[in-house]
């Protein structure tokens, strides 16, 4: 009777998790999650590099096993799936080029991706068992971001928060949990959810610890499962569970919306500017009017960008940043390096960020809150801006889908531009090797065992 009470109590998306098919998945998600694949390769190879992620990576090898399965991509090093799943998921989310999901304010690659490539390298499973879990990833993250909502996102770090369900639901898929076990994942998941937004005043490494944490803490919850360890039954909506703690506006009906018949994998946005999502509809808006009307940096005196409240609680704290991933954060630097070079990248952030062209221009960026923006977010992140020229003209710009999103997207050939970019500035991979590791994987699905990535 016990048992049956259990299985009757099973959440949907547990149920979902578990049971989820490759075949279940419509051929247009299948090729969506490929291209994600793709994306979030090409974040992980410009990542590597970084110093936070260093120290990191330093870390997890220091912890062991020395040999292992499990491969820290770019690197000859091979070790557990749990480091191996840290130092590739900190890898992730430095560049900030991984994908973005706007509903949810989530960005499930870096948490998704990393600990399901180190399981099935070490179980040797199959590409479609592989892909498979990462879908199961991302509709459980995905789901869980939008349920936590907007109040959640202005002091915890939604990929850091759903990001250890996600990574739960997708290891737990690997592992073969069933649903009631799967449940139990998900709320050793959730105990350990965390991520706060303060490191952004002081340009902490934080960020990137939230991914590490999320990948690792996710898997942990499934091994865990696996071994008959039990979890919270009511993680999402019980009494002490996470939306009592870190939400004021829960919806529980966001959890299972049209599951199973609404993926949410293909409404996921690439980036196409290697800063804050937040700033990719205001930089467009910017470029638009600048295309149009001809302008030059000289032309413009101040620039006012219409925004929704989460812009402004993430990038209003940073003024002057400090750093380049500080700058990331900041709308005036990404609208100026923006301005200046047609598209805000990496080796741009790098070297001009503090460059006096920059700083003139940014310090003629202000935020203001806007009505419709506001309504329209975070289901839609609508970009406008007011620039008043240095000849007294007030001009208009509005981007209603960003480049990237799912109605602006990137074709397969720009995907693939983009990978070979990243791993150019973040590695010294031969760019050959890079092109055949990319080809391998738009088909990784039809792979009977996954070993390396990058052989």
């Amino acid at each position: 009777m016990q048992q049956d009470t259990a299985a009757a109590t099973i959440h949907p998306l547990a149920q979902f998790a578990a049971t989820l098919r490759w075949s279940d998945i419509p051929p247009g998600v299948q090729r969506k999650a490929e291209d994600l694949l793709v994306d979030w390769f090409g974040s992980v190879l410009a990542g590597q590099s970084a110093r936070p992620v260093r120290s990191i990576t330093r870390f997890a090898l220091s912890q062991g096993p020395a040999q292992g399965a499990c491969e820290v991509i770019g690197q000859s090093a091979r070790t557990s799936p749990m480091m191996a799943a840290m130092a590739n998921a900190a890898a992730s989310h430095v560049a900030e080029q991984d994908d973005v999901h706007n509903g949810s304010v989530f960005h499930p690659a870096a948490v998704v991706f990393p600990p399901a490539l180190a399981v099935a390298q070490s179980i040797g499973a199959s590409g479609e068992r592989f892909m498979a879990a990462c879908v199961a990833g991302y509709e459980v993250g995905i789901r869980v971001g939008e349920f936590l909502g907007r109040s959640h996102y202005r002091i915890f770090h939604t990929t850091g928060t759903a990001g250890t369900i996600a990574a739960a639901a997708a290891v737990g898929h690997l592992l073969e949990l069933t649903p009631q076990q799967m449940q139990h994942a998900f709320g050793s998941a959730g105990t350990q959810a965390a991520g706060l937004w303060e490191f952004l005043r002081t340009a902490a490494d934080s960020k990137q610890l939230h991914t590490a944490h999320a990948a690792s803490a996710g898997l942990t919850a499934a091994y865990l499962a696996k071994d008959g360890f039990t979890g919270a039954q009511d993680i999402f909506t019980g009494p002490q569970g996470m939306a009592a703690g870190m939400s004021t506006d829960s919806n529980p009906e966001r959890l299972v919306d049209g599951l199973g018949a609404r993926w949410a994998t293909p409404e996921t946005s690439f980036k196409w500017h290697a800063s804050c999502r937040h700033t990719h509809p205001a930089a467009d808006a910017l470029l638009q009017v600048m295309q149009q009307h001809q302008l030059k940096i000289s032309d413009i005196a101040q620039v006012t960008c219409h925004v929704h409240q989460g812009a402004i609680d993430v990038l209003g704290p940073v003024v002057s940043p400090a750093t380049v991933h500080q700058s990331k954060f900041s709308m005036g630097t990404v609208l100026a390096i923006a301005a200046r070079f047609g598209h805000a990248g990496l080796t741009e952030f790098d070297e001009q960020f503090l460059a006096p062209d920059t700083v003139a221009l940014r310090d003629k960026v202000r935020m203001v809150l806007d009505a419709e923006v506001d309504a329209a977010y975070p289901q839609r992140w609508i970009g406008k801006v007011s620039v008043q020229t240095a000849d007294g003209r007030t001009l208009h710009g509005r981007v209603d889908e960003p480049k990237g999103d799912p109605g602006n997207t990137l074709s397969r050939a720009e995907i693939e531009g983009k990978v070979l970019r990243l791993a150019t500035y973040g590695s010294d991979i031969p760019e050959d090797k890079v092109h055949a590791a990319v080809q391998s994987l738009w088909s990784i699905a039809k792979t009977p065992r996954l070993g390396r990535l990058l052989d």
